[in-house]
């Protein structure tokens, strides 16, 4: 055990609830500090004097891009319930604590360095691959788990399948991001957070056995086919970091940058499992890059393309990458094998094509995808990449989901007044064919079907929320799961074997 390992310990056990802003300590006078001597005062102890983040989370313009300074400077003020984050309301007047969420929100003057010594003397293996038991330690259908991230709190609860109930609640980083990834055999499952933390847990054991920091603020994660790499996508720094899958440890650091020594921030990574590789799309460089991975080091192909690409979604083979353009109002169409861009298609309103999903119509492969800026769901020919249909929702939407064994396929209208609905399509005549409100007044969002397509789980994304089972063909709701604004779901089948109505 090094040196460093006995504060980890203690870090990961004070972080069990992560807040927003540390412990408060004494209480420092305006007049005798200034905002960055108050925030290294009263914050720094578990943020970083950097405010790159400690025991609790990074405290950087990027890094609380989800959360309103209204909002911050109400957890400032009143406390996490439950957490280490204690109120300064008693601590610090409202003049400073308005100072404070400003600073917080500004970015810092410093440079900001995530390099490969700060990310091996992050990890931490607390345990190191095949020293627990191969046998889990509950009874369930292990193909036909949930993984439910609970975000009002930071917890997720793994779910049993088969009977909906409940088998273990653990608490998570600060804004997991991008959905776990699991190993191939479903045994491991790999968080990322905002804050650039890989968090490798043991659903056998209900441990975490490994975590290290990938960077400063993270887009996601991937886990290789063959379950032995791990990459991380980094907004910030702007690089992308191979990890060996067994215990977390660093084996390539590439920084993401064009031929030009321009940099790019990086959208997202995927793996491609018929490709045995690892595909990236660049936010500031108009290219996709394809990783393999020899001698445990990567190696890098790249595609240029015409446009900015933010979002990205493949048909099933990998054969082609759909890129959403940045201007929100196209997509265009890589043949991974040439590197070519094959077809532009016609996609106003900002598409999120990692939500989309396919399925069989009519004896062709379809694809669909929910907009951001667009009460639409766009469906796809993905033989003429041509847009055969276009479905008018009560508004914006997030996500789509189905499962190959449904007729249906659910999407929510997540952004606009009507957020607390949901649009049940029929596969093959392409209409709503009926809309759910399940709690008026709460967002409803993120649908996710059980290994069978029978069941499905749906969220009402609020603190005081729930799961809500339904049955997938008559769309009678079984059962509420209270928990605390649940957001994805993920059940181990559809995700290993990349069932077609869930995102990859």
């Amino acid at each position: 055990m090094n040196a460093n390992q006995p504060r980890r310990n203690l870090a990961r056990a004070l972080s069990l609830a992560i807040g927003l802003i540390a412990t408060p300590l004494l209480a420092v006078p305006a007049a005798e500090a200034d905002t960055e001597t108050l925030y290294l005062q009263q914050c720094a102890a578990c943020h970083g004097p950097d405010r790159l983040g400690g025991m609790g989370p990074a405290l950087l313009p990027e890094n609380l891009g989800r959360l309103k300074q209204s909002q911050a400077e109400t957890v400032i003020r009143e406390g996490r319930p439950a957490t280490q984050m204690g109120g300064y309301d008693k601590i610090l007047n409202d003049q400073q604590i308005s100072a404070l969420t400003k600073f917080i929100y500004q970015p810092p003057s410093h440079e900001l360095k995530w390099g490969k010594a700060e990310i091996r003397n992050s990890r931490d293996v607390s345990h190191a691959q095949g020293s627990l038991p191969d046998e889990p330690v509950f009874d369930a259908d292990l193909m036909n788990l949930f993984l439910v991230v609970e975000i009002g709190d930071h917890h997720v609860t793994l779910l049993n399948g088969d009977t909906m109930e409940p088998i273990h609640r653990f608490p998570s980083r600060f804004a997991l991001h991008g959905g776990p990834k699991y190993s191939p055999d479903g045994r491991y499952v790999y968080f990322g957070s905002r804050d650039g933390w890989i968090t490798k847990y043991d659903i056998y054991n209900l441990k975490v056995v490994a975590e290290v920091r990938a960077g400063i603020n993270m887009r996601n994660i991937a886990v290789s086919a063959d379950g032995q790499y791990v990459m991380a996508a980094n907004y910030l720094p702007h690089t992308l970091v191979l990890f060996d899958a067994a215990n977390l440890e660093l084996l390539d650091f590439i920084p993401v940058q064009n031929d030009q020594g321009e940099s790019s921030r990086v959208s997202a990574v995927y793996a491609a499992p018929p490709r045995g590789s690892f595909i990236a799309a660049l936010k500031d460089i108009p290219e996709a890059w394809e990783i393999t991975v020899e001698n445990r080091e990567a190696n890098i192909r790249r595609m240029t393309s015409d446009t900015l690409l933010d979002d990205f979604f493949f048909d099933p083979e990998y054969q082609h990458l759909i890129g959403a353009a940045r201007d929100g109002k196209h997509g265009v169409v890589i043949n991974l094998d040439t590197g070519k861009t094959v077809a532009e298609l016609p996609l106003p309103g900002m598409p999120h094509l990692g939500s989309g999903i396919t399925w069989e119509y009519q004896g062709r492969r379809v694809m669909a995808t929910p907009h951001f800026r667009a009460g639409a769901i766009s469906i796809i020919d993905m033989d003429t990449w041509q847009v055969i249909k276009t479905l008018e929702t009560e508004g914006p939407g997030f996500f789509m989901r189905s499962h190959e064994n449904s007729r249906y396929a659910w999407a929510d209208v997540f952004f606009g007044p009507n957020a607390d609905k949901v649009h049940i399509i029929d596969k093959q005549t392409l209409e709503i064919v009926k809309t759910l409100q399940p709690e008026p007044g709460k967002v409803a969002a993120h649908v996710e079907f059980d290994r069978h397509g029978e069941k499905l789980l749906l969220s009402i994304w609020d603190d005081n929320g729930a799961v809500i089972v339904y049955d997938a063909d008559t769309l009678e709701e079984e059962k509420r799961i209270p928990m605390k604004k649940p957001s994805g779901k993920y059940n181990v089948w559809n995700k290993i074997n990349y069932e077609e109505g869930t995102s990859h």
